[in-house]
């Protein structure tokens, strides 16, 4: 079976997006349920940075990267460009293409400045790689001084599709990485792919399911899954090829009522629905689907299902 390697990954690409490193590449409010049950605010900064040195087969978030090193004081100056046009909100979410204590993407150097910016919120969240989890982020967490949560990419825990993947890591990366950071007080949550690249629609449900299992536990205290799409170059090949076929939304569907049944309300679990209308079979229920699973996001319980004679859907 034809495995991509990095070559092949970034030949496969198209042209990145121009970005100034002086501005974040997005900035937004969106709602979301806390620990403590409550639906909070959050503000999310997209931080323009230097892309992520794992060239991961799935990933798509290059295109909004720098190619040398974040320069000094970017990212204090991203933050000050998104916080004065953004409301007020109780957490935020800095999210980087690649990797919050990678120094090449966000310069250790200007933590205290970043962490300055940051005293408004009551939480913070950062994405990382399981393996860049270490003493930069208990230096941060202590200039921080307030709830810190990392969000780390596990992606499945298929024992051949992770090493497919090109992602720099094993599960056991990950395992050492969240009873690092849960040690040390540091809340986790994981990302994990429906459906990557080898698997039939069914194997990505199980495996999805088995994933999130094992990130809970671990100690991971939520959970995002992530419909793998197409776009990137890479997987576009591996669709033409018949090794990748996008998962459906009624997959997701079926994931994340198992997972609320199961795991709520101890763990959060979260369908993400970015760009998640591409994955609907039905233009007639599609939009109801989507609000459904939003409010299945938020409420944190399985909701009965959007019935649709076109489709035989029931969300159930």
């Amino acid at each position: 079976m034809r495995v991509p390697g990095t070559r092949e990954i970034l030949a496969a690409r198209g042209p990145k997006a121009a970005v100034d490193p002086q501005r974040p590449y997005g900035f937004f409010i969106e709602r979301e349920r806390s620990a403590d049950g409550r639906i909070v605010d959050v503000a999310v900064v997209l931080l323009t940075n230097r892309e992520c040195p794992w060239k991961c087969l799935m990933c798509d978030l290059w295109r909004h990267t720098l190619d040398e090193r974040t320069p000094l004081g970017a990212i204090p100056a991203q933050l000050d460009y998104a916080l004065e046009r953004l409301p007020p909100a109780e957490q935020i979410k800095l999210y980087n293409a690649g990797n919050f204590f990678d120094p090449q993407a966000i310069p250790a150097e200007d933590h205290a400045a970043i962490a300055a910016r940051l005293q408004p919120f009551a939480r913070v969240i950062v994405e990382n790689h399981p393996r860049l989890c270490g003493p930069r982020v208990l230096d941060f967490q202590q200039r921080l001084g307030k709830p810190l949560e990392v969000a780390l990419g596990l992606e499945t825990v298929h024992p051949e599709v992770l090493p497919r993947l090109n992602k720099g890591m094993t599960v056991e990366d990950y395992d050492r990485a969240v009873r690092f950071l849960v040690r040390e007080g540091v809340d986790v949550r994981t990302f994990l792919l429906l459906r990557p690249p080898y698997l039939s629609e069914d194997e990505g449900i199980a495996w999805a399911l088995r994933s999130l299992a094992h990130a809970f536990a671990q100690g991971s205290a939520a959970a995002s899954v992530i419909p793998t799409r197409p776009g990137n170059g890479a997987l576009d090949a591996l669709l033409a090829e018949g090794l990748f076929t996008p998962p459906r939304l009624a997959s997701l569907s079926r994931v994340l009522e198992r997972a609320l049944a199961e795991y709520a309300p101890g763990r959060r679990v979260w369908a993400d629905l970015w760009e998640a209308r591409r994955f609907a079979a039905c233009g007639d229920c599609a939009e109801r689907q989507l609000a459904r699973l939003e409010q299945m996001n938020l409420e944190q319980r399985v909701l009965p299902g959007v019935a649709c004679a076109e489709c035989d859907f029931d969300g159930v």
